[in-house]
C-alpha cells in the first residue's frame, strides 16, 4: 500500500533531456508530475510556466503548485545549460547568465518549494561529473556544478533536523540536445589558437557513445525512493571508476592527463 502513495513531482526544465525523460518514467511510476520550463513545446500536461531566474515568477509558481497540491514530495531541479570557450574570452554576461540559471535557479527552486515539503520529501539537484572532473574550456560550466554540488551539502545539513533530504545526482556524458544547445565560444587569440575548437569537436563528436537520458531519469528515481540517499551519485560506471581512482591519484596527475586528451592538442604527424 505504501508504494502506491501518489508523490507530487516538481521538475524544472522538465520538457526536453533529462527533464522530459525524469517526467515520463516518474508519470509512469504513477507520480503526479509537474513541469516547469520557460516553454512547452510538445504541450505536456500539468505544465507552469517558469523562468527558474526570475524569483518572483518562481515564488508565484511555487506558491499555485503549494496551494493547489498542498505539499511537494520530490523536486527536481534538472534546468541548466552549459558554455565552452577560453575561460578569460568568455563574455561576463554569458558566464552570468549561465550561474543565473544552473546556480541560482537552484536556489530559487529550493526557497520556495521547501515551505511544502514535509518530512520524508526529498531534493534532487541535477548537477554533473564536471563538478568532480575539470574540462578545459569548459570552466565556467565545472565551476557552476562545482557550485550546486556545495549548495546540495549545505542544504542537505541544513534540511535534514526537520527530515528532508537532500541529494545532487552527477550524470557523465547524456545523449540529449544539451551538447547542441551548449554556448560554443570559439574566439580565440595566439595563446589557444585552434585548441578551443579543436577541443570542442572531440567532445562533441562522442555524441553516439552518450548514455541515453532514461538511465539519469532512473538514477533519480532510485535516489528519490531511498529513506537516506547519499550526498551525491554518480551516473556512468567509467566516471564512477575514475572517481574511484582520484582517491589515489594526485591531483596534478589527473589535470595532466586530462589536459592531454580534452585540451584540443592535435597529434603532430
Amino acid at each position: 500500500m505504501k508504494d502506491k502513495i501518489v508523490r507530487n513531482v516538481v521538475i524544472t526544465g522538465g520538457t526536453s533531456g533529462i527533464g522530459k525523460s525524469c517526467y515520463e518514467y516518474f508519470s509512469s511510476k504513477g507520480d503526479n508530475v509537474i513541469i516547469l520550463a520557460r516553454k512547452n513545446p510538445e504541450k505536456l500536461p500539468n505544465f507552469y510556466v517558469c523562468d527558474v531566474t526570475d524569483e518572483m515568477q518562481v515564488m508565484q509558481v511555487f506558491n499555485t503548485i503549494g496551494t493547489k497540491y498542498a505539499c511537494i514530495d520530490v523536486l527536481i531541479n534538472n534546468a541548466g545549460f552549459g558554455i565552452s570557450g577560453a575561460t578569460e574570452l568568455v563574455d561576463e554576461k554569458t558566464s552570468k547568465d549561465m550561474f543565473n540559471v544552473n546556480y541560482f535557479g537552484v536556489v530559487n527552486c529550493y526557497k520556495y518549494a521547501l515551505p511544502y515539503m514535509k518530512k520524508g520529501s526529498t531534493i534532487i539537484n541535477l548537477s554533473s561529473v564536471c563538478a568532480f572532473f575539470p574540462l578545459p574550456f569548459r570552466g565556467h560550466y565545472c565551476a557552476s556544478k562545482s557550485a550546486v554540488n556545495m549548495i546540495t551539502y549545505s542544504q542537505r545539513m541544513e534540511c535534514n533536523p526537520f527530515g528532508v533530504k537532500v541529494t545532487a545526482v552527477c550524470p557523465g556524458d547524456v545523449k540529449t540536445n544539451f551538447t547542441k544547445n551548449r554556448v560554443k565560444n570559439f574566439e580565440t587569440n595566439e595563446r589557444y589558437g585552434d585548441r578551443i575548437k579543436n577541443a570542442a569537436e572531440s567532445i562533441d563528436s562522442k555524441d553516439d557513445k552518450r548514455m541515453k537520458p532514461i538511465v539519469v531519469a532512473k538514477a533519480v528515481y532510485k535516489q528519490s525512493k531511498k529513506r537516506n540517499p547519499k550526498p551525491y551519485t554518480i551516473v556512468g560506471t567509467k566516471y564512477k571508476i575514475l572517481n574511484f581512482a582520484m582517491r589515489f591519484l594526485p591531483l596534478n596527475l589527473l589535470l595532466r592527463f586530462t589536459s592531454k586528451f580534452f585540451g584540443g592538442f592535435k597529434n603532430k604527424n
